[in-house]
């Protein structure tokens, strides 16, 4: 896969990540007022870190492992970092207000508008990628 490709996969499926943080801090506000509702958030960036590790490590890798059965893990497999879904992850370790609820609306509402601007950075990022092929396909 080139850079191209790799480049605008990623930055698409960051700004698919980013919609779906939105949709739940926004969820996370409707229900600031509800009884022991507990905050969720996505977990996305440490799974894609450990799939692009795995593709290092085996690219570095010495050696490799043998499996002797069909049932034992395989240590040598690459994680495609193409698999990697966002995960909802919900918060019950904390509480804030006294109805058992930990959602703090104003946290929330910076967290939607840091994630305007990232969305909107990614979106820039997107376009530049593209202005440089347009620009290459025109010499």
């Amino acid at each position: 896969m080139n850079s191209f490709t790799r480049s605008v996969d990623l930055l698409s499926r960051a700004m698919d990540v980013n919609s779906l943080r939105y949709q739940v801090s926004a969820n996370n506000i409707a229900n600031a007022e509800v009884p022991n509702y507990k905050r969720q958030e996505v977990n996305f960036e440490s799974e894609l870190k450990r799939a692009f590790d795995s593709e290092k490590d085996a690219a570095t890798h010495e050696f490799h492992f043998a499996k002797t059965h069909e049932r034992h893990l395989d240590f040598n497999d690459v994680y495609d970092w193409r698999t990697v879904e966002p995960r909802r992850v919900t918060d019950w370790t904390t509480t804030a207000n006294a109805n058992g609820n930990n959602v703090d609306p104003e946290t929330e509402a910076m967290n939607i508008m840091k994630i305007q601007l990232n969305y909107r950075l990614l979106a820039q990022l997107e376009n530049f990628e593209f202005s440089q092929i347009k620009t290459a396909m025109k010499r």
